[in-house]
């Protein structure tokens, strides 16, 4: 199988940019796959497609605001002082944190990675979060140990100054319902850079045992 053979072309127009009010009206198709019959439903109809011996399996992993945006330090460059911050604040970077491989240092994908040698720092926010290039990969690929320059820890750095890594399939900047929207009802696991879209759907009461529904007897 080729990577391209699993291309689906969509116009543009028919991606939505925004999550619906309620979670559970999405559209579900089904398929009967003893008769072939397709039928269009409403996902806050799934518990009764269920026949009762289905195993459910739930990604609990929880998004983290992963993508950040920073300011290139200069490898020579001294850490800023209040006086000189703003001059430091020169070179804009983008990165995609995808996965933590150590306390405070994580590996991520860097835009513009060729750009970024080893030993750089990025500097995000005013200054406050610091990450250092210790490691290169391919295809932008760098792994960055982070610093941070105030009270707060480099996990809730990242919290407050990240965005939500939504899919590049919508076509707008994050926004703070995102952080909502852009996690499941039982997301618990910090750490995933992507939600696991499928479960976005589910609400608590479609979870919530139902005596009258043979999904969860």
């Amino acid at each position: 199988m080729r990577l391209d053979e699993l291309d689906y072309g969509l116009r543009h127009d028919l991606i939505a940019q925004h999550p619906l009010e309620q979670r559970d009206a999405s559209r579900l198709l089904t398929l009967n796959r003893n008769t072939g019959e397709f039928r269009d439903c409403l996902f806050r109809e799934f518990p009764d497609l269920l026949c009762g011996d289905e195993l459910i399996v739930l990604n609990n992993a929880r998004v983290i605001p992963a993508r950040l945006f920073g300011h290139r330090v200069g490898v020579h460059s001294q850490p800023p002082s209040r006086a000189t911050r703003r001059e430091h604040l020169t070179g804009q970077v983008e990165v995609l944190l995808t996965r933590q491989i150590d306390v405070d240092v994580w590996e991520a994908l860097v835009r513009p990675g060729r750009k970024i040698p080893k030993s750089e720092r990025i500097l995000f926010g005013e200054g406050e979060l610091e990450g250092e290039i210790v490691g290169r990969g391919e295809l932008g690929l760098r792994t960055l140990r982070f610093q941070s320059h105030d009270e707060r820890t480099v996990l809730d750095q990242l919290n407050r100054l990240g965005h939500v890594p939504l899919p590049p399939y919508i076509d707008r900047p994050d926004e703070p319902s995102d952080r909502d929207r852009y996690q499941t009802v039982f997301a618990k696991r910090a750490g995933a850079v992507a939600a696991p879209t499928a479960g976005l759907h589910f609400t608590p009461e479609i979870l919530e045992p139902r005596a009258d529904s043979r999904a969860w007897n």
